[in-house]
């Protein structure tokens, strides 16, 4: 800290005694701005100002509010509790001293001042305050670079989630609305879920951001399907089902690879690959691909799976009609204990309105 630095930093001396207010200030004054109170009270008015000094020189022993009495004022003012106070006293036991440290001064001078002592004293002090400062707000500023930084990163991430989510699902003439859509009834299951025992361990608000994340890339095996077989109008004979099927693990090979080229790993692509992998299966064990059932289908797979359905049921294909939001709820409540996790469809069903309102948002109507 350069003494160039160190002469635009304000001293506010306090003492009751005219004579000690003269010798500090003509100690200090040629090297630093200074403010003078003469009691407890007129420091404080002061202190209301925007100007605020660096450094505190509180007398102890004053009438009307003491030195400790300012102290205590000053630190429990968030404004001013940044301050440095150095008490200046004739009161020198270990006590006091302790008190004075206890109440959030960094240093204790005794009375009668030595000029060196205080001088030394001082400059000491509003260096460390002005380091300490200077610190902070690069901190300030890293978070805010970092905070920038992240977000911009989350934007890369999620627009490059729905490139190659989009890809996918135009191959299976749906539409990026069926990403958002199915992205967002997620979310809102899970929100509902967060605070339910069999969920809570995991449905934290940084996991139900992961799982928003994840979701759009559910389908992005069915790349790797055969346009004969994905695209086909009519009912899939056995084996061609059997190819459909491997999109959920074509799904999980690729997400996996994407993975393992990240050092660091990535929580948001081992979800994604829980969600490809595992979203076809049932609570019974009659899904695929791995035929897991109740608690072994991990749990955003099951919160996708009613997504899904939810989304295909309402929605126009080549290959389907669109039914009525009624109609799939039946169907929804029909598979619950069998094909769904009981507690996901009693969510589910409970907020039936707002998949409703996410399905309207997001309509492939164009109006």
């Amino acid at each position: 800290m350069n003494n160039r630095e160190l002469r635009h930093s304000t001293v506010l001396v306090v003492d009751d005694s005219p004579e000690n207010l003269e010798l500090m200030g003509g100690l200090l004054s040629d090297l630093y701005r200074i403010k003078v109170a003469n009691s407890g009270s007129r420091a404080l008015k002061i202190l209301e100002g925007d100007e605020l000094p660096e450094l505190i020189l509180l007398d102890v022993m004053m009438p009307g509010m003491s030195g400790w009495d300012v102290c205590k004022v000053i630190k429990a003012d968030k404004r001013l509790a940044d301050i440095a106070v150095i008490f200046l006293t004739a009161k020198t036991s270990p006590e006091d001293e302790r008190l004075g440290f206890e109440l959030g001064a960094v240093d204790y001078i005794s009375k009668p001042i030595n000029p060196a002592t205080l001088m030394s004293r001082v400059e000491t002090h509003l260096s460390l305050k002005l380091m300490s400062d200077e610190l902070r707000d690069r901190n300030l500023l890293l978070k805010d670079e970092i905070a920038k930084g992240v977000e911009e990163i989350r934007a890369i991430q999620e627009a490059t989630i729905h490139a190659m989510a989009s890809l996918a699902e135009t191959r299976d003439n749906e539409t990026g609305n069926h990403i958002r859509r199915t992205q967002n009834y997620v979310k809102t299951l899970a929100q509902t879920l967060k605070t339910h025992p069999r969920f809570s361990h995991y449905l934290s608000d940084e996991q139900i951001e992961m799982l928003y994340l994840s979701a759009p890339l559910h389908d992005i095996g069915k790349v790797g399907i055969p346009d004969h077989i994905l695209l086909k109008p009519g009912r899939l004979e056995p084996n061609e089902f059997e190819i459909m099927k491997t999109h959920t693990t074509l799904g999980y090979q690729s997400i996996l690879s994407a993975s393992e080229r990240l050092s660091a790993g990535s929580s948001f692509l081992t979800c994604a690959m829980e969600i490809a992998l595992s979203h076809q299966e049932k609570w019974d064990g009659s899904g695929y691909p791995q035929g897991l059932s109740g608690d072994a289908i991990p749990i955003s797979a099951r919160l996708m799976a009613v997504a899904d359905v939810y989304d295909a049921l309402i929605s126009e294909r080549y290959y389907k009609r669109a039914f009525s939001h009624e109609v799939a709820v039946g169907i929804i409540l029909e598979g619950r204990g069998t094909h769904f996790d009981p507690d996901v469809v009693d969510a589910f069903e409970r907020i039936e309105g707002e998949f409703v309102a996410i399905a309207t948002k997001f309509s492939d109507i164009t109006k």
